[in-house]
């Protein structure tokens, strides 16, 4: 049985020593913009290339320096800390800011003079603040209330990925660790094999779960209530007023800027479930998910600019909790570093199967028949490893 590691304060002398730190969240389009203001000043190149930099090298070095927090509020503590409506503002905060960062990056790039060098930059850095910004939309989309709802399904507009709505709560949390889940990566599997999967997938499983929602009320596939289709409305009311008043110039940057937002996010979900797999039970139903079928992580800096993102266990095991109050577990499988550097090693497959194969053979304790592996290369690995498992299997605890 899962447990989580208690914060030693009492709770009644407890205060949430992150509070302010969380606005690290929204930061992220505050230092977009800002590069993109400073850009317009210097036409200095490594403005454009920041976001770049801060996500791949910047963020894995504060990392490593600043380590790990496994501390949990108390639990008499929760109730107060999910009622502080602060932290959901911190949430508001982020979603104007990202539409204004797109707005004056697509101005920017249809109206300025510059190199394709500059433009491809500006485009992969908005890009990664609206892929960012689908990790707001997250937390917001799980939420009861409709503005969060609401909020959520603007937030995804700039990425054109409304239908990560529909998706990941209803399809993404029900089939996630198992062969149905277009979200869940597999051992051996390349993230640019993973791509085009999970792309098509999940789309694909979007307008399934809605046709099948409308079905049940009795509505047509093809109706405004489609949450999807009102979703990708918000897209094109926002990429085409932006076309209408900056002309065609601007569509190669929402296009770039989208399909790298929406990557982001795709190597996200590559590397919070690789290899890690729900087995079924007697009844031919599985298992419930647990902290052992999400990667986790506790490195403090990432977790601050992602909302506790990297502490999924407890997110896939409440859903609706919120960001402040979501828990780590002492059995939660981890990973060697944030998300941030873990992103990097998930473009590189060699350097990714070299840090990760390995942890998650141990993971299982040898087990290799609880490994989720890429069908197509399960023979071959199998072999691969079947000696580093043997010795894992003689190592682990009676």
């Amino acid at each position: 049985m899962s447990h989580a590691t208690l914060h030693p304060t009492p709770a009644a002398h407890w205060a949430d020593p992150k509070r302010y730190l969380w606005l690290l969240g929204p930061a992220i389009p505050v230092i977009g913009g800002a590069m993109l203001a400073l850009y317009w000043q210097t036409q200095a190149t490594w403005c454009v290339w920041f976001a770049v930099t801060l996500v791949h090298l910047i963020l894995p070095v504060l990392d490593f320096i600043f380590g790990e927090d496994a501390a949990n509020p108390p639990d008499e503590a929760l109730k107060a800390l999910d009622a502080d409506r602060y932290y959901s503002w911190v949430l508001y905060a982020f979603v104007p800011l990202q539409i204004a960062v797109t707005i004056v990056g697509a101005w920017m790039a249809a109206t300025l003079d510059m190199p394709w060098h500059h433009l491809l930059g500006l485009a992969i850095s908005v890009g990664i603040v609206n892929g960012v910004a689908i990790n707001t939309a997250h937390e917001l989309g799980h939420k009861k209330d409709k503005l969060d709802r609401w909020l959520a399904r603007i937030s995804l507009a700039p990425t054109f990925y409304g239908h990560f709505y529909v998706e990941h709560n209803r399809g993404h949390h029900k089939n996630v660790a198992t062969p149905e889940d277009p979200a869940s990566s597999r051992f051996g599997e390349t993230f640019w094999a993973f791509w085009p999967r999970t792309v098509v997938g999940s789309l694909r499983s979007a307008w399934q779960l809605e046709a099948e929602r409308l079905q049940r009320a009795n509505k047509v596939v093809w109706s405004p209530d489609n949450e999807n289709l009102q979703s990708w409305a918000m897209s094109l009311v926002l990429f085409g007023g932006l076309l209408a008043v900056l002309g065609w110039k601007a569509l190669p940057f929402l296009l770039i800027q989208a399909v790298y937002g929406f990557s982001l996010l795709e190597v996200v979900n590559y590397l919070e479930h690789y290899g890690l797999k729900r087995r079924k039970n007697a009844d031919g139903r599985y298992e419930r998910c647990e902290p052992e079928h999400s990667w986790n992580s506790n490195h403090t800096i990432t977790n601050l600019f992602l909302y506790h993102l990297q502490r999924h266990s407890d997110h896939h095991a409440n859903p609706t909790r919120r960001y402040q109050t979501l828990r780590h577990f002492d059995d939660s499988p981890q990973l060697p570093s944030g998300y941030a550097g873990m992103i990097t090693l998930a473009y590189i497959p060699p350097l990714w199967f070299a840090v990760m194969n390995k942890r998650v053979i141990r993971h299982y304790q040898g087990d290799l028949d609880r490994i989720s592996f890429d069908p197509a290369k399960r023979e071959a690995l199998v072999a691969k490893y079947a000696d580093h498992a043997a010795s894992v299997r003689a190592q682990a605890p009676a």
